[in-house]
């Protein structure tokens, strides 16, 4: 294959299991992933939720990396509006110290939990206004030691400093923030699971490829892989994708009808709560190979990160099996 393969886990406590046993199988998702051949695999950051029990993904990343040896483990991702970007550079760059070459920074622009949560997590902070443009060329700066002499700031390190710095990724899932990263000349990573549509898909690879034309694009798309593409299908069920759109112009993801109206009682805006067709792409692994293929082609795509929404042990543990390089790539040579 000429693009590479990862996967997303938010470690959705499934099946009646405790947090403790949820994390235990994050981790032996990852140990499988390393195995299987996947380039990198990445968790997520979700806040005051009793169905998702990554809260914080830079503790959880430091555990993987001692738990595996040789896959790229990162955020998928830390959300930088609460947080001092001096601080996430000073996290990551220790853990870049202990596992030089294999720590993904992916940054995420979105709060990960409702307002409540969101002003927990800002209690007591200052710059609570900074705008997220200007926090992220910050900790880019930091990454790279470039803090311009100009900046107030000027001359502080975020250290240790490694050897090979942690890959820094923006996530996001508009033409606005793949053009952000282009102009930042980092890694881009479109969430297909989020926005599946492939109009906005293509204006983000457009934007992003005009100011950064050989960077890395990559996409995080839901995909459920079974032995036959009924199975898939009967599996998968009918899916919702469920949004709160506010007032103000602002759209959010949230896990459930409920959850997305507390988000919008929270938020002291009108909104609306409205629930989409979730386009999973599903199917035998060389159906879903094909998409991808497609996809690779017709958009420049670098690398897919795999995320599946069907919350069964078994079946979601073996649609990664089935889509994992070592396997299409054994199919790929057999045909």
């Amino acid at each position: 294959m000429s693009y590479s393969l990862g996967i997303l886990d938010q470690s959705p406590i499934i099946e009646g299991a405790t947090n403790e046993q949820t994390l235990q199988k994050t981790v032996a998702l990852a140990q499988k992933a390393e195995k299987l051949g996947y380039s990198r695999f990445w968790v997520s950051e979700h806040h005051n939720t009793d169905t998702l029990a990554g809260s914080s993904p830079e503790v959880l990343v430091s555990y993987l990396l001692a738990k595996t040896k040789s896959i790229n483990i990162g955020s998928g991702g830390v959300m930088l509006q609460h947080y001092s970007p001096y601080k996430v550079a000073e996290n990551f760059h220790v853990l870049a110290s202990l596992e030089p070459g294999r720590v993904d920074l992916g940054i995420g622009k979105a709060p990960g939990g409702l307002p409540l949560s969101t002003k927990a997590l800002q209690y007591g902070t200052l710059n609570q206004g900074e705008d997220f443009e200007g926090r992220l060329s910050f900790l880019q700066q930091l990454i790279d030691q470039t803090v311009p002499s100009e900046h107030e700031l000027y001359g502080v390190q975020a250290t240790p400093i490694p050897k090979v710095k942690p890959a820094l990724f923006l996530l996001g899932a508009s033409p606005q923030s793949a053009a952000l990263a282009g102009t930042l000349g980092i890694a881009f990573v479109f969430a297909r699971f989020i926005n599946s549509d492939n109009d906005v898909l293509a204006q983000a690879v457009t934007a992003y490829r005009k100011h950064y034309p050989n960077g890395h694009f990559a996409v995080s798309i839901a995909a459920f892989a079974a032995p036959t593409k009924e199975e898939a299908k009967e599996l998968i069920g009918d899916q919702k994708i469920t949004k709160v759109h506010l007032a103000s112009g602002r759209s959010l993801t949230l896990q459930s009808v409920e959850l997305a109206e507390k988000f919008g009682q929270e938020s002291g805006e009108t909104f609306t709560v409205k629930q989409y067709d979730a386009d999973i792409v599903y199917g035998t692994p060389e159906d879903i190979k094909t998409v991808l293929d497609d996809y690779h082609v017709r958009y420049q795509i670098d690398e897919f990160i795999l995320h599946t929404p069907v919350l069964k042990e078994f079946e979601r543990e073996r649609s990664f099996e089935l889509l994992s390089p070592v396997n299409l790539q054994q199919k790929e040579a057999v045909s």
